[in-house]
């Protein structure tokens, strides 16, 4: 009996050339990316331009950022869970298991998505109460409010274009996957003028525009389920088991440690922001978070189009692909921070300035900017390993690393360094998390390319 061919893609992820095929996946991810950022961004530029209390609003939008990272958090845990696993389920040929797989993570998430919706919308305002230090403005906790339950509303189209989107990527439609996202940044960045000032909505039309790209963005990732040799999505494919959560644990861990601590670290940044500089420090920060967002996007998208080759080709035993692929993203990935780094520390003043042109949000975000600009090309090796330990299935060694920028690290910065340097310890915070996680992520990023270098001599 003559022996049945693997299917195309099988062939695409493990015999196109490594560079190639990354850039190939690459593009669009990075496209996706700093157009998410942008539109992440838009919000924070727009609010700014509110006539009157713009540095209110500008804060109100930067104290919900946690929830909204929370609700990411949980969208990335069963999006790279039931992608990273359907990926090698891929590579090793179990078509029917990688169905389910995909299935059940869009389950998992749609029915989370509904409870933190209602759950969100119930307890808003002492959400919001904890979510703000003493010294920022009532004007600023019923902005953020108002922000805030119509961000909550969205969370099930949240979670689930995420979930969507990941999927479509660990399968190689990484084309399709940035339409999907870009379809609805584009809608939010179109809304987000003629809602909040336009319409003189405020912070609400920030947050309607916003939830509405969301939306478009989940309905045309759906459609692409089940176009050529992806996945099509099933009820009848759902499968409940513990084996399934627990591989969706494994695989999703990581993105929630990530995601969800950096919610926490942006409340704790918050506090210590706002009890020592009010509504401007609160802004200034924001702002400078945002940017490195929209900075870290470009690398972030870059090891997204790695990560499909790392699990396919770690399932498929092509561990020479995972090691090439991986120092390929780590080389460029370091070039291109550096020559970003240099800009940002020339001209930090103008970056805050352009999205909250007022001298005491300026004063205090410029430092924080050069700071973090500073050590930004470590972040190459830090997402890199990351990434590579998450796609191979390290589950503990992945979490760990992700837990270290926003949390290990990070929240021991921001609770004493303040307390000994005052505002200067609040801009320097993330700077030294950063140094102390490439020192973890190297150790044990080596480790493993070295298991798979020992796999590869002996196959």
């Amino acid at each position: 009996m003559k022996k049945k061919e693997k299917p195309d893609r099988y062939a695409y992820l493990t015999e196109t050339k490594v560079p190639r095929l990354i850039l190939q996946l690459a593009v669009p991810t990075i496209i996706s990316m700093l157009v998410t950022g942008i539109y992440n961004s838009a919000d924070t530029f727009f609010v700014g331009q509110i006539p009157e209390n713009a540095t209110a609003a500008s804060a109100a939008v930067g104290l919900v950022f946690p929830l909204m990272a929370i609700v990411q958090a949980t969208g990335f845990f069963f999006g790279h869970g039931s992608g990273n696993c359907l990926s090698r389920l891929l590579g090793a040929g179990k078509n029917k298991e990688a169905s389910e797989m995909a299935s059940t993570g869009f389950a998992m998430a749609l029915i989370a998505g509904v409870v933190i919706a209602a759950l969100g919308n119930v307890f808003v305002h002492p959400m919001v109460r904890a979510l703000a230090s003493d010294d920022v403005s009532e004007i600023t906790r019923t902005m953020a409010a108002s922000y805030g339950r119509i961000i909550l509303l969205g969370a099930p189209f949240m979670l689930c274009q995420f979930v969507v989107n990941n999927q479509l990527r660990f399968q190689g439609s990484a084309m399709y996957a940035m339409v999907g996202l870009v379809s609805g940044a584009l809608l939010n960045m179109a809304l987000d003028p003629i809602l909040i000032l336009g319409l003189r909505l405020g912070v609400a039309g920030a947050a309607i525009a916003t939830v509405t790209g969301q939306i478009v963005s989940f309905f045309v990732l759906l459609l692409g389920c089940g176009r050529g040799e992806n996945i099509r999505l099933h009820i009848k494919n759902v499968r409940f088991t513990w084996r399934n959560f627990l591989e969706i644990l494994n695989g999703g861990a990581p993105s929630l440690f990530r995601q969800g601590l950096a919610a926490v670290s942006t409340i704790l940044l918050n506090h210590a922001a706002g009890s020592r500089g009010g509504d401007a420090a609160v802004a200034g920060m924001s702002i400078v978070s945002r940017v490195m967002m929209l900075l870290l996007s470009a690398l972030i998208g870059f090891g997204q189009g790695y990560q499909p080759v790392c699990s396919f080709n770690y399932g498929a035993k092509r561990y020479g692909r995972v090691r090439e692929g991986f120092w390929f993203c780590v080389k460029w990935g370091a070039i291109f921070l550096s020559g970003v780094a240099v800009l940002c520390f020339a001209f930090a003043p103008q970056v805050i300035a352009f999205f909250r042109n007022d001298p005491d949000v300026v004063a205090m975000g410029k430092v924080a900017l050069r700071c973090q600009a500073c050590v930004l090309p470590l972040n190459a090796m830090i997402v890199m390993a990351n990434m590579m330990l998450q796609s191979i299935g390290k589950g503990v060694k992945a979490s760990v690393t992700a837990s270290a920028r926003n949390g290990i690290f990070f929240i021991p910065a921001i609770l004493i360094l303040p307390v000994l340097f005052g505002l200067t310890g609040v801009q320097i915070s993330q700077t030294a998390a950063d140094v102390c996680t490439f020192v973890l992520s190297v150790p044990f990023a080596i480790t493993e390319l070295k298991k798979m270098k020992e796999r590869e001599t002996e196959n």
